[in-house]
């Protein structure tokens, strides 16, 4: 470029080449990552790619993530849930099913009426209302519901931004609760030495498990069908999966930019007029959780953080991180009811969904 012509502004991406497109959003994506990592905020290698690439998407960015990279992204996070399915949950799960049902019914139909009365007051569609207020993994609920005719760009910014709720308000909770100032973050090895069958066992579970899942017909067959897989495999075979940081990293990147990139000024309009009932909802129903766990723990006697943690809604993975680095927590029990649920949401989400949407229309 002549060094006399000034630099293209934000609106005007579209005259970049496609690979100065793309580094101008990985660029910007390194350095929103850097300041929410900075700012200790949750989910940052997910959101701020989606972040940049909402700027670019919003700024006439004509680049789009191959569909092949999005499915193997997709893979990769169901092998990522199925790995993290412990065989002690469902121990934890025999000895107190009736609580964990009960409280995992209660959230989903709290959740649910939220939603309903999105859609019911023509806030958001009744379909894309009820995913993005399901209390499950924020990243499998935003895939799920592209499948089942949501429109994912609102279910993405409904979820992230009660993660970002959750896990801070989740995070200060165990704070005041317990002194975490000596607790040391895990040191993050970004490229560890592959483990032959670990990693090899991820690479075949996202590749068999993604086409099966396809040929099956299954909604959002890539991530469903590695992580279906990938759960019978951890479970009944003791097979374990290498996920190292790179991978998940380029896995959030991509979703990320994905989900991003079909940003318009008008979706973003549309969004930023609904912030207002989208986070008095998010507060509704973290308050709602809080309930149940005061409930958990004054008639069961189960420890108050520990029920906290165990009802927060949503933002799965990093309750768990928050239950590891706290003292005196029942981690199998938060993560127990933390995937009971979730699984819970994936059989029923899209029922309610349609159930729903149904009502609002009539």
């Amino acid at each position: 470029m002549d060094q006399s012509t000034p630099p293209p502004t934000p609106a005007c991406m579209a005259r970049l080449a496609q690979p100065w497109q793309w580094l101008a959003i990985l660029a910007v994506s390194l350095l929103l990552v850097g300041a929410l990592e900075a700012a200790t905020l949750p989910a940052s290698l997910l959101i701020g790619p989606m972040l940049a690439a909402i700027f670019a998407g919003t700024s006439d960015a004509t680049v789009r993530v191959p569909r092949p990279l999005f499915n193997a992204a997709q893979a990769v996070i169901g092998c990522l849930i199925a790995d993290s399915v412990s065989p002690d949950i469902f121990g934890t799960f025999r000895a107190e099913w009736p609580l964990f049902l009960g409280c995992v019914l209660a959230t989903i139909a709290a959740s649910s009426l939220l939603g309903w009365l999105i859609s019911r007051w023509r806030i958001l569609p009744g379909t894309t209302a009820v995913w993005g207020s399901s209390p499950g993994a924020a990243t499998a609920m935003v895939l799920m519901a592209g499948a089942f005719g949501a429109d994912q760009r609102l279910v993405a910014f409904m979820q992230y931004m009660r993660v970002i709720f959750v896990s801070m308000t989740a995070a200060l909770v165990a704070k005041l609760w317990v002194d975490t100032s000596g607790v040391v973050p895990p040191h993050i090895v970004w490229f560890p030495s592959l483990d032959p069958h670990g990693f090899g066992a991820t690479v075949l579970v996202a590749l068999i498990g993604g086409l099966a899942g396809r040929l099956l017909k299954l909604p959002s067959p890539y991530f469903l069908g590695a992580m279906i897989l990938g759960t019978i495999l951890h479970l009944g075979g003791g097979i374990d999966f290498q996920l190292p940081e790179w991978l998940l990293a380029a896995s959030y990147a991509l979703i990320g930019w994905a989900i991003g990139l079909n940003f318009t000024k008008a979706i973003l309009r549309h969004a930023a007029r609904a912030l207002p009932q989208i986070i008095a909802s998010i507060l509704i129903l973290i308050a709602f959780c809080g309930g149940l766990a005061w409930l958990l723990s004054h008639l069961v006697g189960i420890d108050p953080l520990t029920a906290y943690l165990a009802t927060s809604p949503g933002g799965m993975d990093s309750i768990a991180i928050i239950a590891a680095a706290t003292n005196n927590v029942d981690i199998a029990f938060v993560m127990a009811l933390q995937t009971i649920r979730f699984m819970l949401v994936l059989l029923l989400g899209p029922s309610l969904a349609r159930l729903i949407a149904r009502s609002v229309r009539e």
